[in-house]
């Protein structure tokens, strides 16, 4: 696994992040002349997140070409959001799938690929990391409540409140960062089930249910699947994401 780095870069590294878009009738105070838009929609924690730890955020509209975009961005995050569709890695929809949207997970998934394919910093939350593994031939549990020993899917805590241990395999990103075990928050209905061409396993719940992955490329690719950015502090993951995106190729790869 690729070591957390120091950054030799005084220069802000820019960050590009996805999101969902939404249909403007969906949001209470569109004027009824808009109410047939669409409108892409950012939670401020994922950019709050990157900015804190000194990247400068940048929101990614689907319309761009997704190897232009990794062209011109120095670190990826792919944040959570609706189920991918279950098409995506030879599943079909269940009666729990959620809101599906094929055009952002086609998105995503050629940003992820482009990302892995020029070594840039890549970090996957939740839905994101998920992607991560779909797009290296992984699938998913598509229930967790039917295997799921620890509770993962209830939403009845504030998003900050860590829930669950998760341990953390040494050797990982994620052993250099929080050591043989961290306590994070869970709202996930589905998670990594087989997994990916290498990609591999550096976290899991009590349950052996998968937390957190990473692939080997270029400066490092880690999904998480619980929400970092949510946890109320900064969490060393997006230290971890800037710094290694403010090293120069030689370096990062090293």
């Amino acid at each position: 696994m690729t070591p957390t780095p120091t950054p030799t870069s005084a220069t802000p590294p820019l960050v590009g992040i996805t999101g969902p878009r939404l249909h403007a009738a969906e949001i209470t105070t569109t004027p009824s002349i808009l109410l047939h838009a669409w409108v892409d929609s950012h939670y401020t924690y994922y950019p709050e997140a990157v900015a804190a730890a000194g990247g400068l955020p940048i929101h990614l509209a689907r319309e761009a070409n997704p190897v232009a975009v990794v062209d011109r961005i120095d670190a990826l995050v792919v944040s959570g959001g609706h189920d991918v569709d279950p098409r995506a890695y030879g599943r079909e929809p269940t009666p729990t799938t959620t809101r599906l949207d094929p055009g952002r997970d086609a998105f995503e998934l050629a940003l992820i690929e482009a990302a892995l394919e020029a070594g840039i910093p890549l970090l996957g939350i939740c839905r994101g990391a998920q992607l991560m593994n779909i797009a290296r031939g992984g699938t998913l549990v598509d229930e967790l409540v039917n295997v799921q020993k620890v509770e993962h899917t209830r939403i009845v805590y504030p998003p900050e409140t860590r829930v669950h241990p998760v341990r953390c395999e040494p050797g990982t990103v994620l052993h250099s960062l929080y050591g043989e075990s961290v306590r994070v928050n869970s709202f996930h209905h589905q998670s990594i089930d087989d997994l990916g061409r290498g990609v591999v396993v550096t976290a899991v719940a009590e349950d052996d249910t998968i937390e957190a992955i990473e692939i080997d490329s270029g400066a490092g690719a880690v999904g998480v699947q619980w929400h970092p950015e949510m946890l109320g502090e900064q969490d060393p993951l997006f230290d971890w994401l800037i710094a290694a995106a403010s090293v120069p190729d030689a370096v990062a790869v090293a």
